[in-house]
């Protein structure tokens, strides 16, 4: 299988410092969690799956924050031109919101926070998505705040040729009918669709909106998406996946978020990669044992860390760098759709 080809943004460095951080606090965590867990969590067996589930994500972070730049994505030009209004909302609906509020209760409890899959967006969220996307120039993502607009999204899919035809018209075209025949609107479950290059918000959580935002820059960089959207199918890959959604999700919170918004996405991100750990490897290490071991263990890190950043000590932020507005330049180019001449003018950032 040919190599996708992501760009590695310009002025990112490893900062291996915080990895020896890191380490001591996974340590402390596992010396906690051990007196602590209950014994039908098995913590000799689930152990490998906490260190994967403390250090699966940022415990060596990439800062400064690599913004992506229009002419080094791989979009499709005809997507593009469909997407003159980047984000909708859905309309309110109290029946149907109040349904799925209660849908989501469990991914509320694991999470631990009610306003995961509440059907209520505010403009916060919203702002957060919206400046994510015009500061990394995904001209051509949708994003449907708690929208149920399928047929929208089957013409997206159609109109999607960045993706390889056999690629659309068989996984894709399962991932819109899923989509249709159980909206998010009712059963929530906030993700990116790479398919029709959509983002589905249900939760009221920057960070998680901005993490699902993530992942189409992800696939922006990538040639052979359709294949890479397939990987996400075996067991173990959507690990790598969400880590580098996550991880983008953090290094863009820290350079351009407040304080708040920061916590949030450490005290959220890593239990819910921590879902991903427990999913992928439940059967192997002890089923719900290891999963909710796993989740735990997310928790707990991303506590940590959220009180690092409270206490100003959080290794990552030394990397932090603002960026001078006499350094951004604009950029421009054309492209020819149905005959039509499309400008596309960007933003370039150091």
């Amino acid at each position: 299988m040919p190599k996708s080809s992501a760009f590695e943004p310009r002025g990112r460095v490893k900062t291996k410092g915080s990895c020896v951080q890191n380490s001591k606090l996974a340590d402390t965590v596992l010396g906690q969690l051990k007196a602590r867990l209950p014994p039908i969590l098995n913590f000799e067996r689930t152990t490998p799956l906490l260190l994967l589930a403390l250090f699966g994500l940022s415990g060596c972070a990439t800062l400064p924050y690599g913004y992506g730049s229009a002419q080094r994505y791989r979009t499709s030009p005809e997507l593009e031109a469909r997407t003159s209004q980047q984000i909708e909302r859905g309309q309110p609906h109290k029946v149907l919101d109040s349904v799925g509020w209660v849908w989501s209760i469990p991914d509320k409890i694991i999470l631990w926070d009610r306003r995961i899959g509440n059907h209520h967006i505010g403009t916060q969220t919203e702002s957060a998505i919206a400046d994510y996307l015009a500061k990394n120039e995904l001209t051509s993502v949708k994003v449907r705040l708690n929208q149920y607009h399928p047929g929208d999204d089957w013409r997206r899919l159609g109109a999607n040729d960045s993706v390889g035809a056999g690629w659309r018209y068989t996984l894709g075209t399962l991932s819109v009918l899923g989509e249709t025949i159980f909206p998010g609107r009712v059963f929530g479950g906030d993700h990116f669709n790479p398919f029709t290059n959509t983002v589905h918000v249900y939760s009221d959580v920057p960070a998680v909106a901005v993490h699902e935002a993530g992942h189409s820059k992800d696939f922006a960089q990538r040639e052979w998406k359709g294949t890479y959207a397939a990987a996400y199918l075996i067991p173990g890959v959507p690990l790598y996946h969400e880590a580098k959604a996550t991880n983008d999700a953090l290094g863009y919170l820290l350079t351009e978020s407040d304080e708040r918004t920061q916590r949030d996405a450490y005290e959220i991100l890593y239990p819910a990669y921590g879902t991903y750990v427990g999913g992928a490897f439940g059967g192997v290490f002890g089923g719900y044992g290891t999963y909710f071991a796993s989740v735990l263990g997310g928790h707990a890190f991303g506590r940590i860390k959220s009180e690092q950043i409270a206490n100003g000590t959080l290794p990552e932020s030394q990397h932090v760098q603002s960026r001078s507005v006499s350094d951004i330049k604009t950029t421009s180019s054309t492209v020819e759709v149905d005959g039509q001449t499309i400008e596309r003018i960007g933003v370039e950032f150091p």
